[in-house]
């Protein structure tokens, strides 16, 4: 049995996480901010303790007392969007406390009690590619705040692992379930379609219809952080299903699920929601950490948005 920390826990991917180590047994702790899960219930076997990532000093304190064999970290400022809004919040979050948690993690750890590190990555370190699928190899070179910020994350625990910390970064792509809150364009799209459906909204408005990305299921995510948490070597994994959609074909996905076809009329894009810089396509290789820990994919796109549309109705 390990003692895990996870920061971030009360979230869509740290949610599934903290179940996913509870039903294998491990001690679970979570950091929140206010004891509160989105969308989902936390496990009551899962220990919190209220605090924030930003807070360096009561952080290093938390990991010193609790001394775990894992520390995994998904807090994050989590949309691109936001981002935008809040590039210096993104940057201390997705950066800076980064830094000192790490830190803190190798402090902690020692010969008698090794402490390993998982950062939660995300395929935005890639910025606009020019290889498609990515794997861990492809050039790191972000175009966005929050890309920019898991960069400089993503480089520190390459920094940390080749100094002989057990640390380890999870590229993780879009990830998606019930859970997800609405502020992300995915749950937008299936509670629009639902609300629709049912006459009590008129119509979707969204950004750029055309930009793809690689979507999967959250909890198949979830346990790809596990494996890699709980696995004896410290690498870098890109999680991802290999194949990408459009926003379009999202939307056509969540409307057929409630029995509308033909989206003319209701479904518009307004240049306010198009991103500054975005990436045309994102879509991953995830052949070394299938190879390696035997992770693998259980729903389809239409299965994701499906289960999505089918909790929004």
């Amino acid at each position: 049995m390990l003692r895990v920390l996870v920061t971030g826990i009360a979230g869509q991917t740290g949610s599934y996480l903290a179940e996913n180590l509870v039903a294998a047994g491990h001690e679970v702790h979570g950091v929140v901010r206010d004891g509160g899960a989105e969308g989902g219930v936390l496990p009551a076997a899962a220990a919190l303790h209220v605090g924030d990532l930003t807070d360096h000093a009561a952080m290093r304190s938390l990991v010193l007392d609790l001394s775990p064999d894992v520390v995994v970290n998904l807090a994050a400022v989590s949309s691109v969007a936001a981002s935008w809004r809040s590039p210096l919040e993104t940057s201390l979050l997705n950066g800076t406390a980064v830094a000192a948690l790490i830190a803190a993690v190798a402090e902690a750890s020692s010969a008698r009690h090794e402490t390993a590190f998982v950062q939660a990555s995300s395929a935005e370190i890639f910025g606009q590619p020019t290889v498609s699928p990515q794997d861990e190899r492809t050039p790191i070179a972000p175009i966005n705040p929050y890309g920019a910020a898991k960069a400089y994350a993503h480089h520190l625990v390459g920094a940390y692992r080749a100094s002989g910390l057990r640390a380890s970064s999870v590229v993780l792509y879009n990830h998606e379930s019930p859970r997800r809150p609405e502020q992300f364009v995915t749950r937008k799209i299936t509670a629009a379609a639902a609300r629709i459906a049912r006459g009590e909204q008129d119509e979707l408005v969204l950004g750029d219809l055309d930009v793809r990305r690689d979507w999967g299921w959250a909890p198949d995510y979830a346990d790809a952080l596990a494996r890699v948490a709980t696995s004896d070597v410290a690498d870098d994994y890109v999680v991802a299903t290999g194949t990408a959609h459009s926003i379009h074909d999202f939307v056509a996905a969540a409307f057929a699920r409630v029995g509308i076809h033909d989206t003319t009329g209701l479904v518009r894009s307004d240049a306010e929601f198009v991103r500054p810089a975005d990436a045309s396509e994102l879509r991953g290789d995830a052949s070394k950490i299938r190879t390696e820990l035997g992770w693998t994919t259980t729903k389809t796109f239409t299965e994701i948005v499906d289960a999505m549309v089918d909790a929004d109705r």
